[in-house]
């Protein structure tokens, strides 16, 4: 897809009232974390502070919008044992300045906004000591992809077995891989399809995580649905 990149930072803010939905997402992260994390596209701390509370022995945070400083106002404020280091910076860049050699290495909503991502991931590849993991949590499905997704510098949407196939020749095994949220599909494609918005609310994200995440999550649990709005794969190094 040929565009410039931005990588937006304030127009993802409303993913932050997205706590049930992160705690799913976590849930099943969870079995693959280690001791030594690296957080990509760190936002202004959502996600990080769930895996702060998971005690890892170190947590290095990467964010390189103008979000950065409410990232560490926010995290700053949590009494916490962790180390936590801040990089305001992309992660090829940050990669080789890391203090600990990582276990885990996280991307939640951020892959799809790196053009290059076979080349982000080969950087991951290589800084990921033996036997760590990436935890990718990314958007599904092309035919959902609007103007939202161009504005917020979406280079694309995801399909499992195209993220599967770019870790392969990497060289990373599928320690999991599945399509996620399909109740979300539908809403998705009338609110970005149907009626071309460009926008993300707060309140609509809060309505969606209060009442339809716990549902939709419980029905995942025991079906296994062809496609979803989201993909989560777990790679092992």
């Amino acid at each position: 897809m040929s565009k410039k990149h931005v990588y937006v930072g304030k127009d993802l803010e409303a993913m932050s009232f997205a706590v049930n939905y992160h705690k799913w997402i976590l849930e099943e992260f969870r079995p693959f974390l280690g001791k030594r994390l690296v957080e990509v596209g760190a936002g202004t701390g959502s996600f990080s502070e769930m895996l702060i509370g998971e005690k890892p022995e170190h947590l290095a945070l990467i964010e390189p919008s103008e979000m950065f400083e409410f990232l560490e106002q926010n995290i700053a404020q949590i009494e916490t044992s962790v180390a936590v280091n801040y990089y305001n910076s992309i992660f090829s860049e940050a990669a080789d300045g890391l203090r600990e050699k990582p276990d885990t290495i996280i991307y939640v909503n951020v892959l799809e906004h790196i053009e290059d991502d076979r080349g982000e991931l080969q950087k991951v590849y290589e800084t990921l000591e033996t036997g760590g993991h990436c935890l990718i949590f990314v958007p599904a499905l092309m035919s959902l992809y609007g103007a939202f997704d161009e504005k917020v510098g979406h280079f694309r949407r995801y399909t499992k077995n195209e993220l599967e196939e770019k870790a392969r020749t990497i060289g990373f095994q599928i320690e999991k891989s599945k399509y996620f949220d399909f109740v979300g599909i539908f809403p998705w494609y009338i609110k970005y399809k149907l009626l071309k918005s460009d926008s993300l609310e707060s309140g609509a994200v809060t309505a969606y995580d209060k009442f339809a995440v716990p549902v939709t999550k419980q029905f995942e649990r025991f079906l296994k649905f062809p496609v979803g709005k989201n993909i989560l794969t777990v790679l092992k190094k």
